[in-house]
């Protein structure tokens, strides 16, 4: 350790569910260390900003145990439902848990999880390894929703190591890389899942304890902890879910084993953000079926609650579960509508207004496919936003008759206090779309050049919401 960390707090409390959570993992040795990121405002909220490159390297390249907190890699056990088809051969196959510590100011409970890190007893044939391609690409997708006030992991470290990976969906040999992610929790539904599967009917009551002890204490006192949790878990869920339905974004793999238990997004793959709303939208080249089209994104987040309530069901009475269920509906209208309002910079008024104003707002930009991103930046603030709006390339269009019952309600909506604020920081729109993510990756795939993707990273966080 080359510099003193005074102010983390570590902590090692996955530990106290037992081993059969997890299982022993050992980091692969890579031929190489290119720190690409590093997350220093993540770093400086757990008290790692006092590490130079040679100590992050030795960290978060070599996964040298940080002190206090976990004394080695925890590769975690789950199962899950992999578009909706059970798969009990799941499990961190390219990943584990590293460490676990304390955030400055909340005291919350966060994890620093691998990906890319070597073979586990889970990786079922595969090598371990992560391309340097995925790595920027889950940068770039985290940084974004983070910017658009979307509940997401922070992608803490990327480090390139030196080896040519073979995969089919990339141009071989590519680049490789070993990435970090700091999370809430890496509990997953899939967690629950192979309890149930093995009837493993008392780790499930350990299990929820666990998550309501470390993560929601204000349920300690609940009359049904398994029903309290799950019904927790929908509230989480919705917002992260509504908050992608705001941001066009569509994740592409909604598997159980894809969702935590804290609400936290992660572990972006085959991601998009849309150019306009289109129902049938997909990121995924493999979801033929258009599973997890942006659309169907709330219909398959429900869906996988219901696999978590099943979970729970050998030690709930299945009546209280469909009732935690039952609020799903209502708590995603209310969620979808304080998204789009924030999205959208305008205050909010009342349940029933603001309802049918996102409920109109959604129903136009879903009929007309006006670019979202460029209507998003136009009308930002509400009334405050007519010159910018009129005056602007799509001004001809706003103006037109069809549009008046939309810019009459967007021109009564008055705008957040910090909307000045972020209109003044803005000169157009940002937007994160596949060309552009094509792009930044080519430079650095032909040239080794990193200053699109470095400026795209500046740009996303100098224009947050």
């Amino acid at each position: 350790m080359s510099a003193s960390l005074p102010a983390f707090q570590p902590s090692s409390v996955h530990l106290d569910l037992g081993d059969e959570f997890f299982d022993p993992a050992k980091a692969a040795r890579f031929p190489e260390h290119l720190v690409r990121f590093r997350h220093d405002a993540a770093a400086h909220s757990v008290g790692l900003q006092g590490l130079d490159e040679a100590a992050w390297i030795e960290h978060f390249g070599r996964f040298v145990p940080l002190p206090g907190s976990l004394p080695g890699p925890l590769a975690l056990r789950y199962h899950g439902h992999q578009f909706q088809h059970y798969n009990p051969d799941l499990g961190d196959g390219r990943g584990f848990l590293y460490a676990q510590m304390r955030e400055h100011g909340t005291d919350r409970l966060l994890d620093l999880g691998t990906k890319g890190s070597g073979t586990t007893p889970y990786s079922r044939g595969g090598d371990g390894r992560l391309t340097l391609q995925g790595g920027v690409r889950e940068v770039l997708a985290a940084e974004l929703l983070e910017a658009r006030g979307v509940p997401t992991c922070r992608i803490f470290s990327l480090i390139e190591t030196g080896e040519s990976l073979y995969r089919h969906d990339e141009d071989s040999p590519t680049r490789s890389a070993v990435m970090v992610r700091l999370s809430h929790s890496h509990i997953r539904f899939g967690t629950f899942q192979r309890l149930a599967y093995f009837r493993e009917h008392d780790a499930i009551e350990r299990l929820v304890r666990h998550v309501i002890t470390h993560y929601f204490p204000d349920l300690a006192d609940a009359a049904n902890p398994p029903a309290a949790l799950l019904e927790r878990v929908v509230e989480v869920s919705c917002r992260t879910l509504s908050g992608w339905m705001a941001a066009g974004f569509v994740h592409g793999v909604l598997n159980t084993d894809n969702m935590n238990i804290t609400g936290e997004s992660f572990d972006y793959g085959p991601w998009r953000f849309a150019v306009d709303l289109d129902p049938e939208f997909t990121a995924a080249y493999f979801d033929h079926g258009k599973l997890y089209a942006y659309s169907r994104q709330p219909a398959a987040v429900r869906w996988n609650l219901t696999q978590l309530a099943h979970a729970l069901d050998p030690i709930a009475d299945s009546a209280s579960l469909g009732d935690a269920i039952a609020t799903f509906q209502p708590t995603l209208t209310r969620a979808h509508t304080a998204a789009w309002l924030r999205r959208l910079g305008v205050a909010p008024e009342s349940e029933l207004r603001d309802r049918a104003f996102v409920h109109r707002l959604v129903r136009v930009l879903t009929e007309t496919r006006l670019p979202l991103d460029r209507f998003i930046y136009d009308w930002y603030g509400g009334a405050s936003a007519e010159t910018r709006a009129l005056g602007g390339p799509l001004g001809a269009l706003y103006k037109r008759r069809w549009f008046t019952p939309l810019r009459d309600a967007l021109l009564s909506r008055a705008p957040i206090s910090t909307a000045a604020a972020w209109v003044d920081a803005h000169d157009g729109p940002t937007s994160l779309h596949i060309e552009e993510v094509r792009a930044i990756w080519d430079r650095i795939a032909h040239d080794d050049d990193w200053s699109a993707f470095e400026t795209k990273i500046r740009q996303i966080r100098q224009r947050r919401i």
